[in-house]
């Protein structure tokens, strides 16, 4: 199953972008044999200024058809980190080739498009910087992979 970030707004090079670009990279290697990724980050802006329901447009033009689509979203579920992976392996043994990650802009998701989701996920009620969410994101996504693999990576 392929894994797709799509988000709103473009990572520069920094820190995040090496924290992303390592934790897809890793994931790449343990979750071939999981059949799991790789991953790939798909960047929108909405240059026009049309706000959220802007944003959600370009999302969706983004997001592959027929993946199972995840927001991340603060009033979403909280999971741990083993039930995320196992939710990651429902989708793939249910036949799904793709799934997608939303994280929205500043503003966070248009209502309607978070309707639309198999599932919204948060990281907490905190609100997070859109950009560090990136790298959370991934780095759950290489730990998933891990605890399906059965490697050392995840401590629990």
């Amino acid at each position: 199953m392929k894994l797709h970030i799509v988000a709103v707004g473009r990572l520069r090079g920094g820190p995040e972008r090496e924290l992303v670009d390592d934790y897809l990279s890793r994931l790449g290697k343990v979750g071939r044999g999981q059949a799991i990724g790789p991953a790939r980050v798909h960047e929108v802006e909405d240059r026009k200024g049309g706000g959220m329901a802007a944003e959600a447009a370009l999302l969706q033009r983004a997001l592959p058809a027929g993946a199972a689509v995840c927001v991340l979203d603060e009033r979403g579920r909280e999971m741990t980190s083993p039930a995320f992976a196992e939710q990651l392996a429902r989708w793939r043994d249910a036949g799904r080739g793709d799934a997608a990650f939303v994280i929205g802009g500043a503003d966070g998701l248009d209502p309607a498009l978070r309707a639309q989701a198999d599932m919204a996920l948060s990281f907490g009620p905190m609100v997070w910087p859109h950009m560090l969410v990136r790298v959370m994101l991934a780095e759950q996504l290489y730990r998933a992979a891990s605890i399906l693999a059965g490697t050392p990576y995840h401590r629990a």
